[in-house]
């Protein structure tokens, strides 16, 4: 008897096997196509955030780092002070021709505080960045330095403005920076810390800073170049004023 096998519709050529198999590989190929898609976009996204958090943290490492040099620049000041304040005591004789160094050495610090509006209040910054710690530290360091500038900076500056201390040998003798220059020590000591600390969170080296430090100056320049010579009204007094300074100083030079 003879038994004649048929091949069943399924499996033949452009059956609904043939499709499945089609279809199999069109559904693959849809999802690699989605998975590079959005693979590569969020790869591109990764690469961008991280980025811009490398960038936020530069841009706040080096207003840290010019804030601590400001503060070591008005400690600088305050034991100059003092250094006069004992030749003066030693060789009275030279205070009348000296005197006014001292008026010279005021302690000032002049933070630019864009940078830290921008950190302290944009939580999106501050998501950007993704570390607390580092947040808290910045924090810390910024109410140190606004500290600094009130309880020393601002406070020496008031006395002398209101006093005039430094009008008589007595006065300039009597005016005590010790009190200002231990506190000054401390505050010091604290952002130090703090800054390292932050350096070491984010892992950024002392020539990265000096590299950052270098291209800001370098564009900061150009733009004083495009601006030279363009002086609003109140510049042009203030300048005026500055040469006017100048000019006095001289005059008691002598």
């Amino acid at each position: 008897m003879n038994i004649k096998l048929h091949t069943p519709k399924s499996l033949k050529a452009g059956s609904g096997m043939s499709s499945k198999k089609q279809f199999l590989l069109s559904l693959l190929a849809t999802t690699v196509s989605i998975v590079l898609t959005f693979g590569t976009a969020a790869i591109i996204d990764y690469h961008k955030k991280q980025k811009e958090k490398r960038e936020i943290v530069m841009m706040v490492m080096y207003d840290m780092d010019n804030s601590l040099k400001m503060v070591e620049e008005a400690d600088s000041m305050i034991k100059q002070s003092m250094q006069l304040q004992l030749q003066f005591a030693e060789a009275p004789t030279r205070f009348d021709t000296t005197r006014y160094h001292m008026a010279r050495l005021i302690p000032m610090v002049k933070y630019t505080e864009t940078t830290e509006r921008i950190f302290s209040t944009s939580i999106e910054t501050i998501n950007t960045v993704g570390n607390v710690l580092f947040t808290e530290n910045v924090a810390k360091f910024y109410q140190n330095r606004q500290l600094y500038k009130t309880l020393i900076c601002d406070s020496i500056a008031t006395i002398v403005y209101r006093d005039s201390p430094y009008a008589t040998l007595k006065g300039t003798l009597d005016f005590s920076f010790l009190e200002y220059a231990l506190l000054t020590r401390d505050f010091l000591m604290s952002m130090r810390q703090l800054y390292a600390q932050c350096m070491q969170m984010m892992d950024v080296s002392d020539e990265e800073i000096e590299a950052y430090r270098k291209e800001r100056e370098r564009m900061e320049e150009g733009v004083s170049n495009d601006n030279e010579g363009k002086l609003t009204p109140e510049d042009e007094v203030i300048q005026l004023q500055r040469k006017i300074d100048d000019a006095k100083m001289k005059l008691k030079m002598e």
